[in-house]
């Protein structure tokens, strides 16, 4: 490397460098191989290495991800199998992100006291064992605790495998790293409506859980045999009496109690309705305690640093951001393509790919520009900035087919939506110090998972509350008999329409289309927001003053 070219690597090196350091990664956190306080490296691993460790952590973050929406196309069949209620229908799905969010900011403490190794092991085989009992379930509550067991196994895989790539590279060379894990993460989301259709359609809904076993045992003996990174452990009781252990119960206890409160909320009871309010009202309260409390414990879940700064602040609200329209859009163009276009599940998916395409190429030019020159800002902004132009476009979806809209609004939201699954968390990490890397990323997953949850919840709200509000053009229209199925159908009416007339048809298609309208609002909303707090992204290499 020249000298040119290694004194614009070095970041906020000295005064007449001062505007590239006002957003690059801080010298201190740019050196090679610089791991956290307590890990230790047993060899130099290899390229060949290094290819079959990032393989089995991409199949792992491949899996955790596609379980998140593969079995979106799948749920009609699988409550039908069962005789299951319509509660039942939202706990399949609800049950994966709720245990996931609960327990994400615990396991990158288990990893600091027990070693990385060995917590990404434990969290394979939990994940594994949850796919296996949803494989095999005989009853409804059979297949939703598999689900939850599923979802505390893909928090571990989550954060652990951003762990282990921050522990084996710096900061440059993570930044690619960790936009494979971007793309992955990504591209297995906006795919898993396409393979859970296909496996329901052609085989049996099972395989939606089956197909984890052969492909996560594979990256488990890949991981198992190749990974050579570990921290300095502790014996069981030493462990055990290090673990933050009100602090944990403080952010599951406000977690489950917030999710539960948004899910209960608007179907099994009424949002006015007692118990809403205190679930919600107690969730939050709890997590408040838990973020004062984490100020005073010696070895926190979270440590209060990691919020002490506005710009960490600011990039976890803008990955709250983005984790809400990214679910979101993953959610609702299906909704779109099934109800309004009449696709069946497994085209919807395909109609996703000019997302999944341009997400997977922005995600990987992101990561590369990272490296290239150590800058994440524009990155952050360049992203926020598309998604929310891409958000706007939505709103002029039609009530029929009008494919140049489709392809092309879809595109500008892969340019948008790619960079920002890993450059938050590269600026992240490198405004913390390396003993609070593990937590940090924990943190990070813990944001994410709780926008996961949040952003269905409410772009359902929003969605049914519009599409009822439209009752009396339904009625005027279909009667009353069908406008009340229509209306109780929501986001699966499909059934319901085929076979109509065209005007009744069209009726149909505008409402929904028009309750679709307010959920892109929405979600334009909330990435108008994230890009703001991007623009105020300045001078990172002061936060640790």
């Amino acid at each position: 490397m020249s000298a040119e070219k290694e004194e614009h690597l070095s970041i906020g090196a000295n005064a007449r460098d001062e505007e590239l350091a006002a957003n690059t990664v801080p010298e201190k956190f740019a050196e090679e191989d610089v791991p956290a306080e307590n890990v230790t490296y047993q060899d130099n691993p290899s390229k060949q290495r290094i290819v079959i460790i990032l393989l089995g952590l991409g199949l792992s973050v491949f899996l955790a991800a596609l379980d998140i929406t593969i079995v979106s196309t799948a749920l009609p069949e699988i409550v039908a199998h069962f005789h299951a209620s319509d509660s039942a229908y939202s706990w399949i799905a609800s049950s994966y992100l709720l245990a996931n969010a609960a327990c994400v900011g615990l396991w990158g403490r288990l990893s600091d006291i027990w070693g990385r190794k060995l917590i990404l092991s434990s969290s394979i085989v939990l994940f594994l064992g949850g796919s296996l009992i949803c494989g095999l379930a005989i009853n409804v509550n059979m297949l939703i605790a598999g689900r939850a067991l599923q979802g505390v196994g893909s928090g571990g895989i989550t954060v652990m495998a951003n762990i282990c790539v921050s522990d084996l590279f710096d900061v440059q060379r993570r930044a690619a790293y960790l936009g494979i894990f971007g793309a992955t993460w990504a591209i297995a989301g906006a795919v898993g409506p396409v393979i859970g259709g296909a496996f329901t359609t052609y085989v049996t809904w099972r395989w939606c859980f089956y197909i984890n076993l052969p492909v996560g045992g594979v990256a488990f003996l890949f991981l198992m045999f190749f990974l050579k990174i570990d921290t300095t452990k502790k014996n069981l009781l030493d462990g055990l009496a290090a673990i933050d252990w009100v602090g944990v119960g403080l952010v599951i206890a406000g977690t489950i109690l917030l999710l539960l409160g948004l899910e209960f909320g608007g179907d099994q009871f009424a949002w006015s309705s007692a118990t809403v309010i205190c679930l919600i009202v107690f969730g939050i309260v709890a997590l408040i305690i838990f973020g004062i409390y984490e100020r005073f414990p010696s070895s926190p879940i979270i440590p209060s640093a990691v919020f002490s700064s506005r710009q960490n602040v600011a990039l976890l609200l803008i990955n709250f951001c983005h984790g809400v329209v990214f679910i979101g859009g993953c959610f609702y163009l299906p909704v779109y393509f099934q109800n309004v276009l009449l696709e069946s599940s497994i085209m919807s998916g395909v109609l996703l790919l000019p997302l999944v395409g341009a997400l997977a190429v922005s995600s990987g030019l992101g990561g590369w520009y990272m490296r290239a020159t150590g800058r994440f800002r524009e990155v952050i902004i360049f992203g926020m900035f598309f998604t929310t132009l891409a958000y706007g476009l939505y709103l002029n979806l039609q009530p029929y087919a009008s494919w140049s809209r489709i392809v092309l609004f879809q595109m500008v939201a892969g340019l948008g939506l790619g960079p920002n699954f890993q450059a938050t968390l590269i600026a992240l990490q490198a405004n913390v110090s390396p003993g609070e890397m593990s937590q940090a990323t924990a943190a990070f997953s813990l944001v994410r998972q709780l926008a996961a949850s949040i952003s269905v919840v409410v772009a359902t709200v929003i969605y049914n509350h519009e599409v009822a509000a439209r009752k009396a053009k339904l009625v005027a229209a279909l009667g009353s008999s069908l406008a009340a199925e229509i209306i109780a159908a929501s986001t699966s009416t499909a059934s319901l329409t085929r076979g109509l007339p065209d005007g009744e048809q069209d009726v149909i298609f505008e409402v929904i289309t028009k309750g679709l309208w307010y959920v892109w609002v929405f979600f334009l909303s909330v990435s108008a927001f994230g890009l703001v707090l991007a623009c105020t992204l300045r001078n990172l290499h002061k936060a640790q003053s």
